[in-house]
This record gives C-alpha cells, sequence and structure tokens, in this order.
C-alpha cells in the first residue's frame, strides 16, 4: 500500500514536465519560469517534508496519511484549473505541501512494521514506487494527451483531474485497512522528547541532511528537466514519449530494490550495520558520474543508457539513506529525522533547478549543468563517511535543552 502511494505521488509530480508542451500552448513557459514551477513545488515540499514528519508524529501513520494524500490529491487536480501562471504556481505550491508528507509517513510504516535487517529491502521496495509512478506517467499522459477532449476542456487538463482522483481512491483504501500499531512504551527510551535543535545539533545528523542536500540537487534536476531535455536536444514527440521515456524510471526501480537487496545480504552475512549502508552507498555513488557523457551521446539509445544509470544509482542511494534514519533514531522521533533529511534534498533541488534554467536561458546548455550534477552523490557519500564514522543508534537521552 505504501509503494502503491508512493507510485502515485511521482505520477502526480510528473504531470507538469511530461504535460508542459501542451501546457505552453495555452499558457506560455519558458526556462526560468519552468524553474520557478519547480521550485514553488520545492519548496512547500521541503518545508512541509519537515511539517509532514512533526504531523505523523503526533496523530500517527493512518490518520496522518490519510490527510496528506487526499490534500495533495486535490492540489493536483487543482492544476487543471489554472488559467496562467500565477494559478500553476498556487498549485504547485499546495502539491508540494501535501506530499511534504509522503516520504515521513513511508518511513514510519517501515519502521514500524520491519526489522532494522529487513528495512533496507523494504525501504527498497517502497522507494521503486517512484519508478513505478514515473514509469506510468509517460504512456499514461500521453494517452490522456491524445485522447482527453472531455467536455471541451483542453486534454492536458484532464491529466491533473484523472491523476488526482487516483490518489483520492487510495486515501479511502487506506483509512479502510492499515491500523497503526500500539505507540511506544516511554517518551524518554525512544527518542520522543529529542527536538528538531537537539538534532540538528548531532553531526551525523547534519551529515545526513547535507548529503540528502546534495544528492536531491541531482536527482531533481533529472526529473524535473529529462522530459524537457528529450524534448528540446532530441525532439521527442508523444509517442516517443509513450514507448522510451519510461526507460530510465525503470532502471530506477531496479535500483531501489538492488541496493536494498545488497544491504541486507551484506549484513545477513555478518557485516555490521554501518558497513552493509556504506559500501551500498558507495557502490550506488559509483554509478552516478557517467551522465556528464550524456550531451556527447549522438544516439538517443545512449542518452537514454546513461541516464538510465544514473537512475538507477540515483534510487538505489535514496532508499538506503531513507533507511538511514531507521538505523539511527527511535520511532518517536523518527517523523522529524525523516523530515529534516526530505526538507535539505529540496531545497537542493530548488538551488539546482534555479542553477539549470539561469544556464539554459544564458546560453550555456546543458553540459556544465550536467557536469555539476554528476558530481555531487560523490560529494554527497564523501560526507557521510566523515560526518557518520559508524551508522547506529545515537543517544538523544541528554539532546534536550
Amino acid at each position: 500500500m505504501v509503494a502503491v502511494a508512493i507510485a502515485i505521488s511521482y505520477l502526480d509530480r510528473q504531470t507538469l514536465p511530461w504535460a508542459i508542451a501542451n501546457i505552453q500552448q495555452d499558457i506560455p513557459i519558458g526556462n526560468q519560469t519552468k524553474a520557478l514551477l519547480d521550485s514553488a513545488f520545492l519548496a512547500t515540499y521541503g518545508l512541509m517534508y519537515l511539517g509532514g514528519g512533526w504531523l505523523l508524529d503526533r496523530i500517527g501513520t493512518r490518520r496522518g496519511f490519510v490527510a496528506i494524500m487526499a490534500f495533495w490529491s486535490l492540489a493536483c487536480a487543482s492544476h487543471g484549473l489554472a488559467g496562467g501562471v500565477a494559478a500553476l504556481i498556487v498549485s504547485r505550491l499546495l502539491l508540494g505541501v501535501g506530499e511534504g508528507g509522503g516520504f515521513p509517513a513511508a518511513t514510519r510504516a517501515i519502521a514500524e512494521r520491519f526489522a532494522p535487517a529487513s528495512r533496507a529491502t523494504a525501504m527498497g521496495i517502497v522507494n521503486a514506487g517512484t519508478s513505478v509512478g514515473a514509469v506510468i506517467a509517460p504512456p499514461l499522459i500521453a494517452l490522456l494527451l491524445t485522447h482527453a477532449d472531455w467536455f471541451g476542456l483542453a486534454s492536458w487538463r484532464w491529466v491533473f483531474f484523472v491523476t488526482g482522483a487516483v490518489g483520492l481512491a487510495w486515501a479511502v483504501w487506506w483509512a479502510l485497512l492499515y491500523r497503526d500499531p500500539p505507540p511506544a512504551d516511554t517518551v524518554t527510551a525512544d527518542g520522543g522528547g529529542a527536538t528538531l535543535r537537539a538534532l540538528l545539533a548531532r553531526r551525523e545528523v547534519q551529515g545526513i541532511v547535507g548529503a540528502k542536500f546534495l544528492s536531491d540537487g541531482a536527482w531533481y534536476f533529472y526529473l524535473f528537466w529529462l522530459p524537457k531535455y528529450l524534448f528540446e536536444a532530441h525532439s521527442f514527440d508523444l509517442k516517443q514519449a509513450a514507448t522510451l521515456g519510461w526507460i530510465p524510471y525503470a532502471a530506477a526501480g531496479v535500483g531501489s530494490v538492488a541496493a536494498g537487496w545488497l544491504s541486507g545480504r551484506l549484513l545477513a552475512r555478518g557485516m555490521s550495520v554501518n558497513a552493509a549502508r556504506k559500501i551500498a552507498l558507495g557502490a550506488c555513488a559509483a554509478c552516478m558520474p557517467w551522465v556528464m557523457f550524456v550531451p556527447q551521446a549522438q544516439s538517443v539509445g545512449l542518452v537514454l543508457a546513461l541516464f538510465s544509470l544514473a537512475f538507477f544509482g540515483q534510487q538505489g542511494w535514496s532508499t538506503l539513506v531513507m533507511t538511514l534514519p531507521t538505523d539511527m533514531i527511535p520511532r518517536a522521533a523518527l517523523g522529524r529525522l525523516a523530515g529534516l533529511v526530505g526538507m535539505g534534498g529540496a531545497f537542493g533541488g530548488i538551488l539546482m533547478g534555479q542553477a539549470a534554467g539561469w544556464a539554459l536561458d544564458a546560453g550555456y546548455g546543458y553540459s556544465p549543468v550536467l557536469v555539476v550534477a554528476a558530481s555531487l552523490h560523490v560529494l554527497a557519500f564523501g560526507l557521510i563517511c566523515i560526518a557518520v564514522p559508524r551508522i547506529q543508534q545515537l543517544d538523544l537521552s541528554g539532546g534536550r535543552p
């Protein structure tokens, strides 16, 4: 169920990038405006990643996930009512508010249901939902853009109405079937007294948040700009988007599961959590630098292969970084740490997106942007190794102000 929710979240956030060419026929959107729309989503997404974590720590996973999903689904549908850029910005802001709680909710559900040895695998399956949603997006959106001209409304508007309805259906499903486990025994033992200030005072937390800032800067650039790059640099049309555009996202799904499996396998062979997680993280980071060669690739096949390798490594990396809070923080404070990590990633995406929009409008092209993006996961891995010398449960009992 959680994997399906995450799939819906990535379907919803991919609607704008894949429908952008059709939306531009009604609403003029340039590169910097596109970056502004992405940043609007990421700004509230990052802030509410933290706020969603706080909400889930207060009201539990079941009620929190229902509220979060219903809100973001209505926000997604609201894009279809937009008459200009300002309305689209408002809709992106609202979508970020809702989706910001998605991964904290997923992290809590995994921590509630799985032991440490199997959490990375479980998180890998959940994180593979991002790829399922992104794989579904190109053909589904192409189908709707081609055929959904109902009631005199432009087909791109139905893209948002249909995807929003899917999320509302999931909220009903979750409310009917999911039940929260018993609460933690004590606030102190479970870390419930740890404030955000206490968490941020820890070097280990700073390192993970900083690493997520770096790596998600690259990821959100790939996620939001790959469709536009394929449309512009390789003259993709809707047919090619439907038949080829899903391939890197499918590779991302394989990476999600593979990294979790590798980490779990190393644990099963007797390695420590610290060694198992870091070996898998290093392997994922090693997949990323190759994407800098995309501008030199002459064929669409090689372009998609290089992006697929990057997507494979990124989502394997993401699986492991989302698992780290469950290795380090008790459940009562887990939403707060997951929120901090997600907020760091979102603001990395804002910075990278704005830089990409500026570089493209200034005539520099995609090459320098891809070189920067290719280096960020390697830097993030180095930061984790320095800031978190040993991955283990943190003692937060003395961290309250």
